[in-house]
């Protein structure tokens, strides 16, 4: 199974490598503690990012076990490390950036669904993970709440060498290839430098290239495709058949004995994971995204056992007419809000 994590020891100590984004694939950091608990007491630990961020709850627990973390823990942002990812650098003895990465800070963001009381309360969680989040990262640079406060309103973005100068990393290495392929559409500020390294990476056709084996580094978009899947409302039958309709199958690459060109490769893998994740949202089972990548299913296969699990999940007809008030089969706001809740630190 896809994970965005990796644990492996090392004759020298330990080495831990997030090179995805934090709770994705459906695997949560519960796995993640528990592989870095049983670590032999008193091993240190080399802690390489890669990142866009991914689940606040997720990062800030990951946060607390490297801080109680007995042995020195050594931060290598390899790449990126943005949001969530960002707080869990802070973690570090010591962070040490390559001249060409960069660290992001930004406000958590949250997804709410009901009333002005339910509004008002997610409003109040932000508040107290933001607050929680600009604790530690004053605590890791020297600056005052107030300053970081801003810096997170902002949507900071770091080069390696601002963010020594503001305290947020304490040695520069020499320059990596910058690897990673992350959307950055979702975030305001994302400096054109980075966007423009990304590109060069994908236009070479080349894999990370990366010693350090992180797990999700070499791991296909196809497949981190469906960890942008959020919860969706349920659509109607015509709505799911009709998805392929929007995403054409990349043409198949011209027989005469050429090899294969890895870029059209890829793009039809993502094209086709693409298509994968649109059909499991429209059908409101996005978590089975995942499921049918691992599997390679054909989107004819998709299409049909979303069918059949919307078909499973149709109430039966009453036969009696409906009666005033809530249908017993609704359930209360508080359970959709619980459901819909999820914070991207």
């Amino acid at each position: 199974m896809a994970s965005w994590y990796a644990i492996r020891a090392r004759a020298t100590g330990a080495e831990v490598a997030i090179y995805d984004e934090i709770g994705a694939y459906g695997v949560s950091a519960k796995g993640f503690l528990a592989e870095l608990g049983a670590l032999p007491e008193g091993t240190p630990i080399d802690l390489r990012l890669n990142s866009p961020g991914g689940s606040v709850f997720d990062a800030v627990a990951i946060f607390n076990a490297l801080k109680r973390h007995a042995a020195t823990v050594t931060v290598w942002i390899d790449g990126i490390a943005a949001s969530a990812a960002s707080y869990v650098a802070m973690a570090g003895d010591e962070i040490v950036m390559p001249e060409n990465a960069f660290l992001m800070i930004h406000d958590p963001a949250g997804l709410v669904m009901g009333t002005a009381a339910d509004m008002r309360a997610m409003a109040e969680a932000l508040d107290k993970v933001g607050g929680s989040l600009a604790a530690g990262y004053a605590a890791k640079s020297g600056r005052s709440i107030d300053e970081i406060a801003a810096l997170m309103a902002a949507e900071t973005w770091l080069d390696a060498r601002e963010a020594l100068a503001l305290g947020f990393a304490d040695r520069l290495a020499e320059p990596v290839r910058i690897a990673a392929r992350f959307d950055f559409a979702r975030f305001r500020n994302a400096p054109p430098a980075l966007a423009e390294a990304v590109a060069a990476a994908t236009d070479s056709g080349g894999d990370d290239g990366d010693d350090n084996d992180g797990a999700g580094a070499d791991a296909d978009e196809a497949t981190g495709a469906a960890a942008e899947s959020d919860e969706a409302s349920g659509a109607g039958e015509d709505e799911i058949a009709g998805t392929n309709a929007q995403h054409p199958p990349a043409e198949t690459p011209p027989s005469g004995g050429a090899p294969p060109d890895p870029a059209a490769i890829r793009a039809e893998a993502i094209t086709h994971a693409r298509a994968v994740v649109d059909l499991c949202r429209l059908a409101g089972q996005p978590q089975m995204a995942g499921r049918f990548l691992e599997s390679d299913a054909d989107l004819d296969h998709v299409r049909a056992a979303l069918l059949a699990a919307k078909a499973e999940a149709e109430p039966e007809i009453a036969g009696h007419h409906a009666q005033p008030g809530r249908p017993t089969g609704t359930r209360p706001w508080g359970e959709i809000v619980a459901r819909t809740f999820r914070l991207k630190g």
